[in-house]
């Protein structure tokens, strides 16, 4: 289990970029934009209007370019992140803004390659987020507080504490769904789920993972559509769990609405004020 504890860089949700550089999205006419999440089995695309455009399962013949929530073919991961954003932005694209989401604990070498990827994309705006603000993006304003969201993907399980936005704190483990044997009760995914949320209670010093068991943990992902799964987190915990419409996109498409916001803002200046400032 890694935890931000393990020499990771307590940051800010999200991180306004372009070419690959921090900075501002210049636009030019009517924005435009495209939000992608590059999950470990599947690579997910939304865009304002349209909705869901890409959500298929990888292509065996791709070799999965994504493991483990790391990009592990940053040559086939480049080629599908030009083909979403020719497909849907066109060649020119000034003026359009990317937004692209990654596991909360994603190490500087995934970062800086998804960077470089967009960078070589053209003369996009981009911002760079983590997985949990998407979620909770989707998840709807709530009542406030700290936050809990628990994403169960297909190779990675990961918890994360929010505090006001900001990644209070997070667990992952290098496990998922696809570890699982088809017949196979969801044990251990359950026991690593509630491993890492006593773990951050131990540690918190401020009762912020109480608040947030109190609101209810928001479960994201493919562990998410097993009633089995998330019955037994809900059980275990004594609390309430919330799901989403659609649990498995609902980072993408929390990430959709995050785009939303920065489209329809004053301009792209606010783009670092609406979505905040680094810690």
């Amino acid at each position: 289990m890694r935890s931000l504890r393990d020499g990771q860089r307590r940051s800010r949700p999200v991180h306004p970029v372009r070419g690959g550089h921090t900075g501002e999205a210049r636009h030019h006419g009517t924005p435009r934009g495209l939000a992608i999440d590059l999950g470990s089995s599947a690579a997910r695309a939304w865009v304002p209007g349209r909705g869901l455009v890409a959500g298929s399962p990888w292509d065996d013949g791709t070799g999965r370019p994504v493991r483990r929530g790391r990009i592990v073919d940053p040559e086939a991961c480049g080629r599908l992140l030009r083909h979403l954003a020719d497909s849907t932005l066109g060649e020119d694209r000034h003026g359009s803004v990317i937004v692209l989401s990654h596991p909360v604990l994603a190490g500087p070498e995934h970062r800086g390659l998804a960077r470089q990827l967009l960078a070589a994309l053209g003369p996009s705006g981009v911002v760079v987020l983590n997985s949990a603000r998407a979620a909770a993006a989707s998840a709807g304003p709530g009542s406030g507080g700290p936050l809990l969201v628990v994403d169960m993907g297909a190779e990675l399980t990961e918890v994360t504490l929010l505090v006001d936005g900001m990644v209070a704190d997070a667990r992952q483990a290098e496990t998922g769904l696809s570890d699982l044997e088809p017949a196979a009760l969801p044990t251990e995914l359950v026991r690593n789920v509630l491993d890492m949320i006593m773990d951050m209670w131990r540690q918190d010093k401020h009762g912020a993972v109480r608040g947030a068991l109190r609101r209810g943990p928001v479960l994201t992902g493919g562990g998410a559509l097993r009633p089995d799964v998330t019955h037994r987190i809900a059980g275990r915990l004594g609390v309430r769990v919330h799901l989403g419409e659609d649990p498995s996109t609902a980072v993408v498409r929390g990430a959709g609405l995050i785009l939303d916001a920065v489209l329809h803002s004053a301009g792209a200046r606010t783009v670092s004020a609406l979505l905040g400032r680094p810690r």
